[in-house]
């Protein structure tokens, strides 16, 4: 008698006790939304750039914490893998010059952390997921030796309580098993904040849905996986594999991966907080000593610990954030759709795209989710994943009648989502030469059908034509890949050939 119960290292009244404080946090963001205490709308855009650290030939370097010593900003910080780093930008106001500013200053810390890390023999390689790693770099020795990374991990094996499976099905068949979630760390994104008033998130939220497929066939980036090459964007069913909670058993009951597209267009940011928790478990119960509504009674802001916490291990491409800042709450949607790279200019080329189309399409008479099913939605992202710039979406035909229709994700987006992106960046008053700049790489790459992913397999095939081994030609691609990286030059103006 007395005993406490231990499930995955945590004492089950730990959970049942974060399960309240998780009914009382959202209790809390109920009636801060009801109070209407949010910030008024400021225009703030953020954006985080996940990176991989290579050698000069081609191959992973483990030594994050070296480089980041060297580096020595707070701007950089680890991830996940010991391959891995993270560059974060201030938040910027959306008007202006902001996209030529957000390039210059990229280049600028990018390029200062290249340096630093040339000095350990590795370099900065901005990439949806690094060619040359194998099945022997994403282990449990290489996560990264930070606590919250290992305590993740030690939750999410203990609650899926077998070897996780890798199975994807592409231009070549990946099938394999992992004992930890390290495998996530191949995937590094850019992810794209928008800070945006209760009033708007619902707007915005789907918006920003209904584009994930857009932005995924311009934008697709990470063709390779274990010398395999699967999907134009495999990071998606990678990522919803190797954090994978769900036994075979509770995936064959329907249960929801924790990486998670979603199932519905939204009404509110209420709806999106209330269903992580409902649907999944909590993954880190770590209780926080504030009481949110005891907060709410003296007139303060609760930090709403145990929602953030739990926010955070639920994955999705458009996620809700809750924050504060100066002392006064806020919401931002998180994009999270994107894979790093290839260019600094390509990154800001998406950016410039995206923050146009949710803009134009949240400010619609007839939102496009009043006129596309959800499952449409989900289905053009599974596709743009799978074929890149070659993918065709459903979208519903101009005009009043609307119907759906099926259309080249190329065709669609220079017929009819530039103009639209370039309105609402007009809307957000961004300067008209920048809106031009970064639009036409997006023009540029649908004339050419070329992005990122699409630039990796040619060079690919064209190197093992050329004669060398698998293994040679992806560190092969990832060398000249590296060197273009850092020329800068948008990608649908790099050279084919053979990267011997």
């Amino acid at each position: 008698m007395g005993e406490k119960v231990v499930a995955g290292g945590f004492d089950l009244s730990d959970r049942q006790r974060y399960r309240q404080k998780l009914q009382q946090c959202l209790e809390g963001l109920a009636r801060l939304l009801k109070e209407k205490r949010f910030d008024r709308p400021r225009n703030l855009m953020g954006l985080e750039i996940e990176l991989n650290l290579a050698g000069t030939d081609g191959q992973p370097r483990m030594m994050n914490d070296a480089v980041l010593d060297r580096i020595a900003s707070r701007d950089f910080q680890t991830e996940l893998g010991m391959f891995n780093l993270e560059v974060n930008i201030a938040p910027h106001r959306l008007a202006g010059h902001v996209l030529d500013q957000l390039a210059e200053e990229l280049r600028t810390g990018l390029a200062y952390a290249h340096r630093k890390a040339t000095e350990l023999d590795a370099g900065i390689v901005m990439i949806g997921i690094l060619p040359t790693l194998t099945r022997t770099d994403l282990v449990p020795a290489n996560l990264s030796d930070v606590d919250r990374y290992a305590l993740l991990n030690d939750q999410i094996v203990a609650a899926r309580g077998e070897d996780f499976t890798l199975d994807i099905d592409g231009v070549e068949r990946l099938h394999c098993t992992a004992t930890s979630i390290a495998p996530e760390a191949a995937c590094t994104s850019v992810q794209l904040h928008l800070q945006v008033t209760p009033a708007r998130f619902a707007d915005v939220w789907n918006a920003a849905q209904a584009v994930a497929a857009v932005q995924i066939a311009v934008g697709a980036n990470s063709p390779f996986l274990f010398g395999r090459e699967l999907w134009r964007e495999s990071r998606p069913p990678l990522f919803t594999q190797a954090t994978d909670t769900r036994p075979p058993e509770l995936q064959a009951q329907g249960v929801r991966p924790r990486t998670w597209f979603g199932e519905r267009w939204i009404s509110s940011a209420y709806e999106l907080f209330e269903e992580n928790l409902r649907y999944f478990p909590a993954l880190l119960p770590i209780c926080d000593e504030e009481d949110p509504l005891r907060v709410l009674d003296h007139g303060g802001v609760p930090r709403l610990q145990e929602l953030v916490l739990h926010n955070g291990t639920v994955y999705r491409w458009n996620r809700p954030v809750y924050g504060i800042a100066d002392g006064t709450p806020h919401l931002r949607v998180e994009n999270r759709v994107l894979p790093a790279g290839p260019t600094v200019t390509d990154v800001v080329a998406n950016a410039a795209l995206y923050y146009g189309l949710v803009r134009a399409l949240a400010e619609e008479p007839r939102p496009i989710w009043t006129r596309m099913p959800f499952e449409a939605a989900a289905d053009n992202f599974d596709s743009a994943c799978r074929h890149g710039i070659d993918a065709e979406l459903h979208w519903p035909r101009p005009g009043r009648g609307g119907a759906m229709t099926r259309v080249p994700a190329v065709k669609l987006v220079r017929d009819e989502l530039l103009p639209l992106a370039a309105a609402g960046l007009d809307a957000w008053n961004v300067e008209p030469a920048d809106r031009d700049h970064y639009l036409g790489i997006i023009e540029g790459r649908c004339r050419r059908r070329t992005n990122g992913a699409s630039w990796q397999a040619d060079t690919f095939h064209r190197t093992t034509e050329a004669g060398l081994d698998r293994d040679s030609a992806l560190a092969a691609v990832t060398r000249r890949y590296g060197e273009l990286m850092h020329l800068g030059e948008p990608v649908h103006t790099w050279p084919a050939g053979p990267a011997v």
